[in-house]
């Protein structure tokens, strides 16, 4: 698959085209280290990473049966980080009652000197866009540190219900949930085409 490649675009009324690519761990891994290891990526985890690390952690991602990563695109240049998984075989095993057609997602903007209004809410609502593109999406799963507040307010913009708080090895987590009718009625009620 070729980092050219758009799997996934969308046009955002007020801040233009959007696009999903796949990521390349070595091409990309430079752009993937000054992201990750910004002080506003805290809640990624990385910020000691070196880029060798930082490429170890995205070819084993691109290695791995259920777990994938991809360079989300605003107006053709990389702005932020879109990783999916399969909730039953990674991060949530054991935490909750998996269903079919569940997907785990975690996503990343980019850090930038020009913060642009409604920025975050176009491109969660891209990624979100792009996971139920699949039809075999019935429901996106996401487990942001209690702590990341900012997060759960974008999470619940598109959709997400919290339903508990869980403890995972590196943190605790509020697990939410969000169908595929949820996010269509709150992007609806909010005007956002997808």
């Amino acid at each position: 698959m070729s980092t050219t490649e758009l799997l996934f675009s969308r046009t955002d009324t007020e801040l233009g085209s959007f696009a999903v690519r796949p990521l390349d761990p070595f091409a990309d891994a430079e752009l993937l280290h000054g992201w990750v290891t910004h002080p506003k990526a805290s809640f990624w985890m990385m910020q000691d990473a070196s880029l060798p690390d930082v490429e170890r952690e995205y070819m084993r991602i691109a290695a791995h049966e259920h777990h994938q990563a991809y360079i989300g695109l605003h107006e053709g240049r990389p702005a932020f980080l879109m990783e999916t998984y399969d909730p039953s075989e990674l991060e949530l095993v054991g935490l909750y009652d998996a269903q079919p057609g569940d997907v785990g997602m975690h996503f990343l903007v980019a850090p930038s000197d020009t913060p642009l209004h409604g920025f975050t809410r176009a491109v969660i609502t891209t990624v979100m866009a792009a996971v139920f593109a699949d039809p075999a999406t019935e429901r996106v799963v996401v487990e942001p540190d209690v702590a990341n507040t900012a997060v759960h307010a974008l999470n619940e913009a598109v959709g997400f219900v919290p339903e508990r708080k869980v403890t995972k090895p590196e943190k605790e987590a509020l697990l939410s949930f969000c169908t595929r009718a949820q996010f269509e009625a709150a992007t609806a009620a909010q005007g956002v085409s997808i």
